[in-house]
Order: structure tokens, then C-alpha cells, then sequence
């Protein structure tokens, strides 16, 4: 299987609510080795849309993981190669990080020497280390949510070739930390996974994506590298905002000010 093999392939997918249509015929090929970013204004689609991709919410024949339905994998062998951040995760129990981080590994059957090492690496990869020991609610909102991406890594940490789904992982960081989790999303698919993430912050979007996908009323309104998706037309067309587009000064990208 090649580094950028096809990791999930989506055909024809919709999605209503009553008779509110949330995507509409959605077709998406995603693969390994490049980062994915979700772009759109609030109520676009896109945490619909990562939903349906990891069958959260539905399951579709027409959605494969590495060529299979989910009906064709083994649930256990699947959690292995798919790992899921959600955008808000719920937990009121009194664990400390590392127990929070060692629940990735519920799927894996591994030794507790072996699982101890894994999590100590991914708490280390997600800047946590220094939080080992603290009780999970004391924790702020942007430490949950590192802890959660721990918990998510730990859990897909057998196989380079994985689908790793982030909804909005930055929304509680500060600065460093949005930089540094999306820099760690960017080595991910680096060493082979397929990254999909949801992002509101376009300029985030634009430095470390491979691939820009861009949602409006559930439709796709622009899919490319992020000089082709994000441009002033495309963002006046769906978010019905005025900006200027200019090169960055030392980095080929584009950069998105209010105009």
C-alpha cells in the first residue's frame, strides 16, 4: 500500500434532517499522507460531514475505509486505523491524564510495559507530560483537549497508515498550541496518515494543509491546494465577507486579511 493510498473513499453522500437537507451529494476521496482541512461558515456541514465519514452518526455502503464498508471490517480492527477527536469530549470521572490517555489503548491488547510507553510518547508528541499526574476535570479546556488527541494518537499508534479525524482540535489553544497541534498533524501525514481536520481559522488552514475542502449550506464549494480553495472570491461567495489575499513573506501560502 503506497503512501498515498486511498483512505476513505465517500460516493453520493446526504444527509438530512426532517426535511432540513445537511450535505448534498457529497463526493470525496481522501488519502494517506496529506493533511485535509474543513473550511466553511457555522452550519456548513463539516462536523456533518466528519460524522458521517467515521459513522458516528450513520452507515453508509457508499463510505470505505482502505476499500471496505464498515460492515466489512472487524470493529476492533477498524478502531485500530481510525481515531476520532470530536469537537467537544465528555468525561466526569476523577482519572488522571495518564489513565485518560492509556484509554486509547483499550483496542490494541498490548502489554501494560508496552501500552505505558506508547501513551508516555504521545503525551510527550501533544506537549502533556508535565500534566501526568493531574485529575482530569481540574484541567483547563485547551488541556482536555490535548489529552484527548494523546488518548486519540495512543489509540491509532500501530499503523502508519490510519485515519486520524480532528473537529476543531485548536478551538481551546492558545497561539503555540494551535500551532503545534497542527504541526503534529502535519508529521502524522508525513509518516502516512490521512488527516482530516475541521478549522474555522483560514490562515491555520492555509499554512498546514495539503488539501482545502470548502463547505456552504452542505454543499462543495471549493476543493484544492489552498492557493486554489482559498481566494477572495471564494471566501466573499460563502462567507459573504470582503478580504484580501496576499503571498506570505517567506512562505508560499496564502495569507487572508480583512479588507
Amino acid at each position: 500500500m503506497s503512501h498515498s493510498a486511498l483512505a476513505i473513499s465517500a460516493k453520493n453522500i446526504s444527509y438530512h434532517i426532517g426535511s432540513k437537507m445537511i450535505l448534498d451529494k457529497i463526493n470525496l476521496d481522501l488519502h494517506c499522507g496529506e493533511v485535509t482541512t474543513l473550511l466553511g461558515p457555522n452550519g456548513a456541514g463539516k462536523s456533518t460531514l466528519l460524522k458521517l465519514l467515521s459513522n458516528e452518526i450513520s452507515s453508509f455502503d457508499n463510505i470505505r475505509f482502505f476499500g471496505k464498508t464498515k460492515d466489512q471490517w472487524n470493529s476492533n480492527k477498524l478502531a485500530k486505523r481510525l481515531g476520532v477527536l470530536p469537537q467537544h469530549s465528555t468525561l466526569s470521572f476523577a482519572f488522571n491524564v495518564h489513565e485518560v490517555v492509556e484509554l486509547g489503548g483499550l483496542p490494541l491488547g498490548l502489554s501494560n510495559q508496552k501500552l505505558h510507553e506508547i501513551t508516555n510518547d504521545m503525551m510527550n508528541k501533544t506537549g502533556i507530560n508535565h500534566l501526568v499526574n493531574r485529575l482530569y476535570p481540574s484541567l483547563s479546556g485547551g488541556e482536555k483537549q490535548r489529552v484527548h488527541l494523546a488518548r486519540v494518537l495512543t489509540q491509532v499508534s500501530q499503523h502508519q497508515q490510519k485515519i486520524i479525524m480532528l473537529d476543531e482540535p485548536t478551538s481551546a489553544l492558545d497561539l503555540s498550541h494551535q500551532h503545534k497541534t497542527l504541526k503534529l498533524a502535519k508529521e502524522l501525514a508525513n509518516e502516512g496518515a490521512a488527516v482530516i481536520v475541521v478549522l474555522h481559522d483560514l490562515n491555520l488552514a492555509a499554512q498546514y494543509s495539503d488539501r482545502v475542502i470548502v463547505l456552504k449550506d452542505g454543499k462543495l464549494q471549493a476543493d484544492g491546494k489552498p492557493w486554489e480553495a482559498i481566494t477572495a472570491e471564494m471566501i466573499e461567495k460563502v462567507y459573504g465577507y470582503k478580504t484580501l489575499i496576499q503571498s506570505h513573506p517567506t512562505l508560499d501560502i496564502p495569507v487572508v486579511f480583512a479588507a
